[in-house]
């Protein structure tokens, strides 16, 4: 566990590099020595959030339309597995490998919008922080499903807000549909 927390605490330095990182020209060796092993984050972007990014965008890049609530800790040894296995694979080629654990699944597909919409709000208020690690992976799915490759992780407050429109404008679309409106990547 020991090892996982120490994971968690330096995936932030993704955010800390860089403003933007090119997942797909982005090699395991390179993930792992520059930002695995590196001392800390400029950014301060939560670890957590950056995995849950990478998560999603795993998830929508395989094709899957669900949220796996129980998954994270096990994506996030993976991962881990998949790129010292492989350390001249790309992240993105890593990410495809890497098949989540299917247990309490969500379906994007049976979530209206306007309902997602609410309990997002109430989240805010009560957990806000617990809200942006939500958001951070939908942002990740997003992006994958629009076929982008850049981890951004000052493009999420820009990406909410869209989310939010399209689901006020659009209340009984599904949250699926709603992340592909989006059309949030490059």
């Amino acid at each position: 566990m020991r090892f996982y927390g120490a994971l968690l605490c330096c995936l932030g330095c993704i955010a800390g590099h860089a403003a933007e990182v090119n997942i797909a020209t982005l090699s395991c060796a390179r993930y792992q020595s520059e930002f695995i092993a590196s001392p800390g984050s400029s950014a301060g972007e939560d670890p957590i959030n950056t995995m849950m990014w990478l998560f999603g965008y795993s998830v929508a890049h395989s094709g899957a339309h669900v949220m796996y609530g129980d998954a994270l800790a096990a994506f996030g040894f993976a991962l881990d597995a998949e790129c010292k296995g492989h350390p001249a694979e790309s992240l993105l080629d890593a990410l495809a490998a890497v098949k989540p654990n299917a247990k309490n699944p969500m379906d994007l597909i049976a979530l209206e919008c306007r309902t997602f919409a609410t309990r997002h709000l109430e989240l805010v208020h009560s957990d806000a922080e617990s809200a942006k690690t939500i958001m951070m992976w939908l942002f990740g799915f997003a992006v994958a499903q629009s076929g982008g490759r850049i981890f951004d992780a000052d493009g999420v407050g820009a990406f909410e807000a869209a989310l939010m429109a399209d689901c006020k404008k659009y209340p009984t679309r599904t949250l699926f549909n709603a992340l592909a409106a989006v059309k949030f990547g490059r």
